[in-house]
């Protein structure tokens, strides 16, 4: 239970540390100092412990997938965050098995029917947030931001998909800390570029923002993926995987909480809608798993 608990609610609470962290803190900033210091301490740690030198293809390999799930997808999600509240944040990215779907169909792999029914029902709850309603036309989620925000769970998807089909560095977390490595790297690129880094002093970065760095360091990418990886040794990676629909819960809850974030009706709606296409997706998913049993997991590291 004490696994269960880290994934519901440590993945579902580091949408509000990205929210807090980014007031005071460049996103792309954040972003490199959390996955440099995060992936550095793993990959010493493994290294420690007698993890041979990965080779150059595990590299290659590690730096396309850190690309696309971290440099592009988490990237994304820390800069919308400026933009779009944490909850409604948590919602969007939850679309991504609904993404996992639509990839798989241009891959030539026929979905079922239940599972194009979640990707519809899905995608409309995605139209009830960026779509005006109501009598002043307005959008429950900055448009922007949403867009933002689908791309990233896009590229979030295809890397998770890219992941299974390449040999990586072992034990996994040797390539989890590569991943970290060099999709820090390149948010460290992008900072630079943007000018980011010129804009941190002592005296511009709160305390809470601060906290929340430490919070998403530790927490969220060293404990919350490392029990991610152990709960999928010890639990069915359908009991795993329900976090993609519990994590916009705790993520609302929380914001509404502790953060005043104040929802519209609208956004609530959406919310039920999208969460329910991510539910009969993932329930198609576990009628397949007791068909036949899964070769190889996703990567996905922590939020």
């Amino acid at each position: 239970m004490g696994g269960f608990f880290i994934i519901y609610v440590v993945w579902g609470s580091t949408y509000l540390a990205i929210k807090w962290g980014v007031e005071t803190i460049p996103p792309f900033f954040m972003g490199s100092v959390r996955f440099l210091t995060a992936g550095s301490a793993l990959y010493g740690w493994n290294r420690w412990r007698g993890a041979g030198a990965p080779s150059k293809r595990e590299w290659r390999d590690a730096a396309i997938v850190g690309s696309l799930l971290l440099f592009i997808g988490n990237g994304a999600v820390s800069w919308a965050s400026q933009r779009v509240s944490s909850g409604l944040t948590s919602v969007i990215v939850a679309t991504v098995p609904l993404w996992l779907v639509l990839c798989e169909m241009w891959q030539g792999k026929r979905p079922r029917a239940a599972q194009v029914a979640g990707v519809l029902v899905g995608l409309v709850g995605v139209a009830l947030l960026v779509l005006p309603a109501g009598s002043a036309r307005t959008t429950a989620v900055d448009p922007i931001g949403a867009i933002v925000l689908a791309v990233g769970s896009l590229s979030w998807t295809i890397g998770s998909l890219y992941s299974r089909s390449v040999p990586q560095a072992r034990p996994a977390s040797m390539a989890i800390a590569m991943q970290m490595l060099t999709g820090g790297f390149l948010l460290t690129l992008l900072s630079f570029s943007m000018g980011e880094w010129q804009r941190v002093s002592t005296d511009s970065v709160s305390i809470q923002s601060a906290a929340s760095l430490l919070y998403l360091i530790t927490f969220g990418s060293l404990i919350g993926f490392s029990t991610y990886m152990w709960l999928l040794k010890v639990a069915s990676p359908t009991a795993v995987g329900t976090y993609a629909y519990v994590n916009p819960l705790v993520a609302v809850l929380l914001g509404v909480a502790l953060a005043g974030e104040r929802l519209p009706a609208q956004a609530w709606v959406a919310m039920t809608v999208i969460v329910g296409g991510v539910a009969l997706v993932s329930l198609v998913d576990a009628r397949r798993s007791q068909v036949s049993q899964p070769t190889q997991t996703d990567t996905k590291p922590a939020r």
